[in-house]
């Protein structure tokens, strides 16, 4: 009975779709007698939106399309029309409209993973064109991953750009003369066996990719020429007059590091013309990425940080000048933040991100406990927050820009008891982005019975970092709506990963659930977490394992004094990864505080994780030491990864613990939570596994995330004595 209504919870909130990207396109409509006096223009836009969606009894991850139509006029949105039930897009890799709106491009896939690929142009009458990739053979599988992926209409919609493996010969090939195949071939007997390096987690079998054009005038695809042999190309777009492609390059020399959720890549901005020649528009010592190119073909925005450190981190905004050929900074990294202002930027930028007159960029970024939309003048690079007019919006704890096109803004809104819905408004002019009109489109239209409330934490004197001091935190807490004041609710302390990522204020679905069932939960924005300024970030660098674990337990003793309905007797603690990692160093270093644990895919003893990561250089860094490719571990090194670990609390240890793992997972290796479990068998303490064989470190399939959340919960339910 118990089990039925916690799936019933997590089955309920996690089918609410959540939108993925979106599209504008526009057409003057004769039938509305389109002319160019002020105050009677007429135009319609058309706004596709794609969305995933969860069906838990399936273990399936639904994907589909919506579409409205806008009628508007000189002053806004008259009427919006919706297109009908929505579409699903199983099977489709990626997906592409046309700036015209005439053309749909998809890349689909076929049969089980590893199938037939086909690009598809889909038209007014049907299906145009289509290309049988694996039958034309000039290519490896088309990447759909966004460290890497395009698919890029050319500018008269002749031409569709998009990424792809780089093909490799058979067992019966033949070393050629070409330098570019030479690292790649594989011989008959000698080298079939040969280790191929790729991207590590979430990117298994992507090594080396190369830029694709498929010309669909010839029916042909052709592999873009001069690209340095040494970076593998990605991100790519058409420069304005279609007879180039801009493009990320990121190193692959001397070998590859994991990419997915690291920033700190070394990575370049290349032109290549598609004759062969090739040219550098960034520096080549940084990381870079999603470049975007103005409306007016004249300037190119990107974003800009440094190599190693801290694998995820606040930005620059680059601008380059394509007519001069020259960079410069936009916006520069925020080192400090203060209270509700612009805190820097962290999230990639949308794919259309520009205004329509070239003068305004327009994103979203993470910003202390929240995510909000920012414009930046491009002449001043002053920044400028995007307000909510209407006071529905201020229901929303968090916005997240999808795209802007034509001057058309097309939002994700959400809060931690709100699912997310899209909102659209015009933003004609930079300036005046306070006074912007927003229109829902589509989403959830329900607010859940819990509340929640934002915090900021000052440390203490004693758990400052003095060379980085001052530096405040964050917390969200969600509180269950309660039947008796009499009755104290427990707590789960919910930790994330990263350890440089964030908590929004946004639709978090296992947070969502616990809290329907009568948890509270606190979700901590520990030092060292995105949207506080670079210094925040930097703090944590060195100070792993103590710094992080004490602002999580300052949170925690914050809410338990501030609010008499929490029980501090039934406190829990859950997190993945580096929230795995201070999940259960605290509950080693506060052994008699915590009743309960659960740690997905966990750092335990980061000394024997060395050598399994695939981001080895976080292993240095994580604990103040500089990497280099050519590091070696040092008694030193290895010594001060020990002592940061949870490992060495392991016998003070008491919580039962629930550990969740991937058999699959190239980031943290299963065996770092196995260690922790035997070392607690041993004493005879409480735990756990659950063993995901084929998945990875996210956890992300659609029956392992159902089971992991029973699993919690009913663990939870057990040993905080919770009816």
């Amino acid at each position: 009975m118990v089990d039925g209504v916690i799936k019933d919870v997590f089955r309920q909130f996690n089918r609410f779709p959540v939108p993925v990207s979106a599209s504008v396109t526009d057409e003057k409509d004769v039938g509305f007698g389109f002319d160019f006096h002020p105050g009677t223009r007429k135009e319609n836009f058309t706004i596709i939106a794609d969305w995933s969606q969860c069906e838990v009894d399936r273990g399936v991850r639904l994907h589909y399309f919506q579409q409205w139509t806008l009628l508007c006029n000189q002053r806004g949105v008259e009427n919006i029309v919706s297109h009908g039930p929505c579409v699903n897009t199983h099977g489709e890799l990626l997906i592409s409209h046309s700036s015209s709106g005439a053309r749909r491009a998809v890349v689909r896939e076929t049969g089980t993973r590893g199938g037939r690929q086909y690009l598809e142009v889909w038209g007014y009458s049907g299906l145009e064109r289509s290309f049988d990739l694996t039958a034309l053979n000039k290519h490896g599988k088309v990447y759909e991953e966004v460290q890497f992926a395009c698919l890029a209409w050319s500018p008269c919609e002749d031409r569709l750009l998009y990424v792809a493996e780089k093909k490799r010969p058979g067992p019966s090939a033949q070393p050629t003369s070409s330098s570019d195949d030479a690292g790649l071939m594989v011989f008959e007997e000698e080298d079939k066996n040969m280790y191929m390096e790729d991207w590590g987690e979430g990117l298994v079998g992507k090594s080396a990719s190369v830029l694709c054009v498929a010309d669909l005038s010839k029916g042909d695809v052709t592999l873009c020429p001069g690209v340095p042999p040494h970076v593998s190309p990605g991100q790519a777009l058409w420069a304005g007059d279609g007879r180039g492609v801009i493009f990320v390059g990121w190193w692959n020399e001397p070998f590859r590091l994991g990419l997915k959720f690291c920033s700190n890549r070394r990575s370049a901005l290349f032109y290549a013309d598609l004759k062969g020649s090739c040219e550098l528009l960034s520096s080549d010592l940084g990381s870079v990425s999603s470049p975007r190119l103005s409306p007016d073909c004249q300037w190119v925005v990107y974003l800009q940080g440094r190599v190693f450190g801290p694998h995820h981190q606040c930005y620059c905004v680059m601008l380059y000048d394509m007519q001069n050929r020259t960079g410069s900074v936009l916006v520069d990294i925020v080192r400090r933040t203060k209270k509700g202002q612009f805190a820097g930027v962290y999230n990639s930028l949308p794919p259309s991100c520009w205004s329509l007159d070239s003068e305004w960029i327009f994103f979203s970024s993470a910003c202390e406990n929240m995510k909000s939309v920012f414009s930046v003048e491009r002449r001043t690079g002053r920044v400028t927050p995007v307000s909510y007019a209407n006071a529905e919006s201020a229901e929303f704890g968090s916005v997240e820009l999808l795209t802007v096109a034509k001057d058309l803004m097309v939002l994700s809104c959400s809060s931690p008891n709100r699912p997310p819905c899209l909102k659209v408004g015009f933003v004609c002019n930079g300036e005046h982005v306070q006074s912007v009109q927003w229109f829902k489109l589509g989403g959830a239209d329900v607010c859940q019975s819990f509340d929640w409330q934002s915090m900021i934490i000052t440390p203490p004197p004693d758990e400052e970092n003095h060379q980085l001091s001052g530096v405040n935190f964050g917390a969200v807490l969600l509180k269950p709506a309660s039947s008796s004041k009499s009755v104290k609710v427990p707590l789960v302390v919910f930790i994330h990963g990263g350890p440089h990522s964030h908590f929004a204020v946004e639709w978090n679905v296992i947070a969502a659930a616990w809290a329907e069932l009568g948890f509270s939960v606190l979700m901590v924005n520990y030092r060292g977490s995105t949207g506080f300024g670079q210094d925040s970030i930097d703090s944590l660098l060195g100070n792993i394992g103590s710094q992080d674990v004490k602002d999580v337990q300052r949170a925690v003793l914050h809410v338990l004094q501030s609010n008499n309905t929490i029980d501090p007797e039934r406190v829990a603690v859950m997190g993945g990864s580096h929230g795995g990692f201070l999940a259960c160093h605290l509950i080693g270093q506060y052994p008699d505080f915590y009743r309960a644990c659960a740690a997905r895919n966990p750092v335990i003893n980061a000394a024997t994780l060395l050598g399994t990561s695939d981001i080895v250089d976080w292993r240095y860094s994580s604990v103040g030491l500089q990497y280099s490719f050519d590091q070696l571990p040092t008694p030193h090194a290895l010594t001060a990864m020990l002592e940061k670990s949870p490992i060495v609390y392991a016998a003070q240890i008491c919580a039962p613990v629930l550990l969740m793992l991937g058999g699959k997972d190239r980031r943290v290796s299963p065996y770092q939570g196995l260690e922790l479990y035997k070392a607690l068998k041993s004493r005879n303490s409480p735990v756990r596994v659950l063993w995901y064989e084929s998945d990875g470190h996210s956890l992300s399939n659609v029956e392992t995330q159902a089971d992991c959340f029973l699993n919690m919960t009913l663990w939870f339910k057990q040993h905080l004595n919770v009816k």
